[in-house]
């Protein structure tokens, strides 16, 4: 575990939580949101954990950290961290949910506690946070959490149109 609240807990993601990864990236609001990254097994949910979340901890010492409820620790019901892309200058925050947790509060809580581990461990001086231009719900966390909308991007060979927000630390 790297920090938790009262409520949730958030830690780093490991081989072993391939079902929940599986589960998340085939959520429809996943594929509608982030996009369908072919997750059809466990087996691609293990590399993806690999090649993705892992390797950012050992590049940049930061990533995605698990969401788990403190009164069910085997209850994992989303994802939140903090990414460094190639396409953009600076770190991102994210966020998913599994849909039973999404609405409840939950977004804020654990974007929120990322943000402040992040800002004191890793000490970043800007954070960016992307999303599609439809997606409200990400729009409304992401100003909660103090981000504001700079502009319209097309950060992606796949040529889709983005939201780009960011903050000065």
């Amino acid at each position: 575990m790297i920090t938790k609240n009262s409520d949730i807990s958030l830690s780093k993601l490991t081989l072993a939580d391939a079902p929940f990864i599986f589960e998340l990236m085939n959520s429809e609001s996943w594929k509608k949101y982030i996009g369908d990254k072919n997750i059809d097994s466990l087996k691609k949910a293990e590399n993806h954990i690999e090649n993705v979340y892992l390797k950012c901890y050992k590049d940049h010492e930061f990533g995605f950290y698990k969401i788990t409820l403190n009164h069910q620790p085997s209850q994992h019901i989303g994802v939140t961290g903090f990414i460094k892309r190639d396409e953009l200058k600076f770190p991102e925050v994210g966020f998913a949910f599994l849909p039973d947790y999404q609405n409840k509060g939950y977004g804020y809580q654990s974007t929120k506690l990322a943000l402040d581990y992040g800002l004191k461990t890793f000490k970043f001086k800007t954070l960016l946070a992307i999303t599609q231009p439809n997606n409200q719900g990400s729009i409304k966390l992401l100003q909660k959490i103090g981000l504001t909308y700079q502009k319209r991007i097309f950060p992606f060979d796949d040529g889709k149109e983005l939201l780009l927000f960011a903050k000065n630390y």
